[in-house]
């Protein structure tokens, strides 16, 4: 489940990101994960994508925070309880804490991130299980660029580019972190195309990546999003092709959105 999420933090569009205009707590977006099973598309999962406010004592940050859960017929199969989360300023969404929950088929791992942007540094905190269930934890400290995101907090800033100033074949290189490396990206925009889904018939501005120097993703034009092309930039629908499959995120339905 971590490639859905890796898939989608890499679709960045091809402008600087500007003040928040798009995202507000409360919104909450949720879709089903298929993935190809024998040669037939098969509903595995859910994923949510839900904001909300956070009070602390100096500040009020958003909590943008990505889950994925196995519907209960696959648990005996593959059961995941994935959490992605970055607490984040919610009139820029830069990020301050990140943390990465993932359980999948036994395998546990959590990561976490905070951030000191003035000396460009990430405090990494990464939390494994041993085989006897007891857990070893290994800290480090990781030097990043300016831009440089966590998964999450790059997500959401995609819905606040000015994607309507691109042109179809434009492209650009983006850095994330995962796994403490910085990865880079590159996006190209493919155009504009109308598309049915269970929240209706949306214009959508397609996206395609490429990940430079891994094998994360495959094909050719064959990982792709289409977000909305309207004021929320709303993420109906992607594909993916992977090395060990290929597979769908659909929309379900969308609450809370800000415009």
């Amino acid at each position: 489940m971590k490639h859905y999420f890796f898939f989608f933090t890499v679709l960045i569009s091809l402008c600087s990101v500007a003040q928040n205009k798009t995202i507000a707590a409360g919104e909450k977006l949720v879709y089903t994960a298929s993935y190809n099973m024998s040669g037939l598309l098969t509903d595995i999962a859910q994923v949510k994508m839900e904001t909300s406010e956070v009070k602390t004592s100096k500040s009020t940050l958003m909590r943008l925070k990505c889950t994925a859960t196995t519907f209960k017929k696959w648990d005996n199969f593959f059961k995941i309880r994935d959490l992605y989360e970055s607490y984040v300023n919610p009139k820029t969404l830069t990020p301050y804490l990140y943390k990465r929950d993932i359980s999948e088929g036994g395998y546990y791992k959590f990561m976490q991130y905070k951030y000191n942007h003035k000396a460009k540094l990430v405090k990494s905190l990464k939390r494994k299980k041993r085989k006897d269930g007891k857990t070893w934890d290994e800290n480090k400290t990781v030097k990043i660029n300016a831009s440089t995101k966590d998964l999450v907090s790059t997500l959401y800033h995609i819905r606040n580019l000015d994607i309507h100033k691109a042109s179809p074949g434009d492209s650009q290189n983006f850095t994330i972190l995962f796994d403490n490396e910085e990865t880079t990206i590159t996006i190209k925009y493919i155009g504009k195309e109308t598309i049915s889904t269970k929240i209706g018939s949306k214009e959508c501005y397609k996206l395609a990546i490429s990940v430079k120097d891994s094998d994360v993703l495959k094909g050719n034009n064959a990982n792709l999003l289409w977000l909305t092309a309207d004021a929320n930039k709303i993420p109906v629908y992607a594909k993916f092709k992977i090395p060990v499959g290929n597979g769908e995120l659909k929309i379900v339905s969308a609450t809370g959105l800000k415009h």
